[in-house]
C-alpha cells in the first residue's frame, strides 16, 4: 500500500514541478511550485520526518512563496519587459542540470538508500530525537544562532521605523 502511495506522489510530483518550468504565466508557476512543496512534505511524512515535512511547508510553501508571489506582483511582468537572448535559458538550464546530476550522484554514495545496512530505527526523524540532538551536542551553535536571529530582528525594527517631524 506504501508503494502505491509513494508512486502516486512521486508521479504528482514530477507532473506539478514539469508544470512551473513549463507554465507561461508566473502566477500559474508559483502556484505549481507551491503543489510541489506540499507533494515533497507529504514524501517527507512517508519518510518519517514529520519536522522537516512541517517545516518545509512553513518556510517554503508559506513564507518563500509569498515573497515570490509578491515580488511576480509587484514587478507586473509583461512580455514585453521580457526580453532574454534565446541561447542563454539553454545554456543555464544544462550547468544547472549537469551541477544536480553532480550533486545526486555525490549523494548516493553515501546513501542510506544504498547502504547494505538497513535502518532499524525509524524514529529518527521524530521532533523528539532532532531536540534532544540539537539541544544536547549542538546547544552553543544553536544559542548563538538565536542570539543572530534577535540581533537582526531587532535591527530591522530600527531600520524601518519612520522618524516623526515636528
Amino acid at each position: 500500500m506504501i508503494d502505491i502511495i509513494f508512486y502516486v506522489l512521486s508521479a504528482l510530483t514530477i507532473i506539478s514541478a514539469t508544470m512551473v518550468i513549463v507554465s507561461k504565466h508566473p502566477i500559474r508557476s508559483i502556484l505549481f511550485l507551491v503543489l510541489t512543496f506540499f507533494l515533497i512534505s507529504a514524501h517527507y511524512v512517508l519518510l518519517n520526518a514529520q519536522f522537516l515535512a512541517l517545516v518545509n511547508i512553513v518556510v517554503y510553501a508559506g513564507a518563500i512563496m509569498v515573497l515570490f508571489l509578491f515580488v511576480v506582483m509587484f514587478l507586473n511582468l509583461n512580455e514585453e519587459v521580457e526580453k532574454v537572448r534565446h541561447y542563454f535559458p539553454w545554456f543555464a538550464a544544462v550547468i544547472s542540470g549537469g551541477s544536480l546530476m553532480l550533486i545526486i550522484t555525490s549523494a548516493l554514495d553515501k546513501s542510506v538508500l544504498l547502504s547494505p545496512y538497513p535502518v532499524k530505527d525509524y524514529s529518527i526523524g521524530l521532533v523528539e530525537n532532532l531536540g534532544s540532538v540539537l539541544y544536547r551536542e549542538y546547544l552553543l551553535p544553536m544559542e548563538l544562532s538565536a542570539v543572530l536571529f534577535f540581533i537582526a530582528m531587532a535591527g530591522v525594527m530600527l531600520l524601518s521605523r519612520k522618524e516623526k517631524v515636528d
